[in-house]
């Protein structure tokens, strides 16, 4: 059974929710991640961040155009004094995007939103661009 409007636009916004905590929690494992070994991984973190909030935007504007309403809460946040265990937690986070992205693709062609589905489209290849980057810095 495909998916109605309104479970879309539901399911779009725990996305934004999910993009939320993401750019803050790269925010905040950026300015505490330490060891010369991530100094490159910390400058990337900034830049991830940044494209995480384009993604909230753009998703936002896909909720609007369905009559929805963004919400403004924020997903789970995950901290750690330990670097590399900061690396997992926004793997596991991307993980989850990559995931939830393909099944949002999926869901706008079954609505015939064509167009969205071109936009998640891009944002589900920054978010594999941003688990490639966690990836090699974790030396996988």
């Amino acid at each position: 059974m495909a998916i109605s409007k309104e479970q879309f636009i539901k399911e779009l916004n725990k996305d934004l929710e999910w993009e939320f905590a993401a750019a803050i929690q790269y925010v905040q494992h950026a300015a505490v991640i330490t060891g010369p070994e991530y100094d490159a991984i910390s400058a990337e973190l900034i830049v991830h961040s940044n494209e995480e909030m384009a993604h909230a935007v753009q998703v936002s504007s896909i909720i609007t155009d369905l009559n929805g309403a963004p919400v403004i809460d924020v997903e789970e946040r995950k901290v750690s004094e330990n670097a590399k265990e900061m690396l997992e937690q926004d793997l596991v986070g991307e993980e989850l995007a990559i995931t939830r992205y393909k099944e949002r693709i999926k869901q706008a062609e079954e609505l015939g939103e064509y167009g969205m589905r071109r936009i998640l489209e891009d944002i589900l290849m920054q978010e594999e661009e941003h688990r490639r980057d966690l990836l090699s810095s974790l030396g996988r």
